[in-house]
Order: C-alpha cells, then sequence, then structure tokens
C-alpha cells in the first residue's frame, strides 16, 4: 500500500513536469507566431510608398454640397492591414524552428530571404520542416483570429517595440524571459 502512494507521488510529479514542458512548448510556439507576425507586418507596411493613400470616410453628399471623405495614408489604412492579415500566416512556411543552447526554449527564425532565395543566415541548427511551418502558421492565424482588433490598432499607427508591446504586455503571448528574440541580439 506505502508503496502505491510513493508511485502515485511520482506519477502526480511526473505529471506536472509534462504538462509544465508542454505549455512552455505552447507558449514558445504563440510568442513566436506572435513575433513572426509583427516581423512581417512591419516588412510589408514599410514596402508601401508613402505618398499613396486612400479615401475613407462617407461617400455621401451633405446637404450643403460637400463630401466628408479624407484621404489616409495606405500603408497603414484599415482596409490595407485587414487585407494583410489575410495573408501574412502563410509567410510562416519561411520559418524554422532554433533551440536557445542556454534556455532550452524555442525561437523562429526566417529562413528564406524575402525575395525567396536562401536566407544569408547560419542554418546551422535551424530544423526546417512543414510539421513545423504548418503548427506556426495554426498559431499565426489563431492570433489573428483573436487578436485582430489589436493588431489593427497597434499597426495603424506607428511605434516603437511593438513586439514588446502586442506580444507581451497587450496578449501576454510571451514572458518576459522571451522579450529578448533572436534577430535583437
Amino acid at each position: 500500500m506505502l508503496k502505491m502512494k510513493g508511485w502515485g507521488w511520482l506519477a502526480l510529479l511526473l505529471g506536472a513536469l509534462l504538462g509544465t514542458a508542454s505549455a512552455r512548448r505552447s507558449q514558445d510556439l504563440h510568442c513566436g507566431a506572435c513575433r513572426a507576425l509583427v516581423d512581417e507586418l512591419e516588412w510589408e507596411i514599410a514596402q508601401v510608398d508613402p505618398k499613396k493613400t486612400i479615401q475613407m470616410g462617407s461617400f455621401r453628399i451633405n446637404p450643403d454640397g460637400s463630401q466628408s471623405v479624407v484621404e489616409v495614408p495606405y500603408a497603414r489604412s484599415e482596409a490595407h492591414l485587414t487585407e494583410l492579415l489575410e495573408e501574412v500566416c502563410d509567410r510562416m512556411k519561411e520559418y524554422g524552428e532554433q533551440i536557445d543552447p542556454s534556455t532550452h526554449r524555442k525561437n523562429y527564425v526566417r529562413v528564406v530571404g524575402r525575395n525567396g532565395e536562401s536566407s544569408e543566415l547560419d542554418l546551422q541548427g535551424i530544423r526546417i520542416d512543414s510539421d513545423i511551418s504548418g503548427t506556426l502558421k495554426f498559431a499565426c492565424e489563431s492570433i489573428v483570429e483573436e487578436y485582430e482588433d489589436e493588431l489593427i490598432e497597434f499597426f495603424s499607427r506607428e511605434a516603437d517595440n511593438v513586439k514588446d508591446k502586442l506580444c507581451s504586455k497587450r496578449t501576454d503571448l510571451c514572458d518576459h524571459a522571451l522579450h529578448i528574440s533572436h534577430d535583437e541580439l
């Protein structure tokens, strides 16, 4: 009877440890997906000609003959951001998984250059396969679905440290140990 209790505690401890490791993997994945999503959106926004604008407001004519239409920069317009959010997660296939040797935490890094060619990065130690990109894409899509309003709010105006503000402080997808990513080192 006493041995059963000992095994029960061991099973409980093992279950807790496995649960913690699983939660950490999930957090690493969602944090990595959020950070990759931010990188991709920032890059896409930067590619738009700053002079390009879009008309916003009502196209109805007011009684005085005027219209309530304003032109806003297209790059950070809600229309453009919504369009970007619909396709951004497809780019997760251009990322690989890297394990930080000191923390043993997973990090996701771009392995394909923006022009479609292999990246100039040292790809040693980076795992690249369809399971990783599929899982990262699914995590990205979940984030876009759950936080679409926050994403549009953050990217509709220029801000510093979007990764930290959005992925850690606003959504809590990243913990404090993950604030510094590989690309910031």
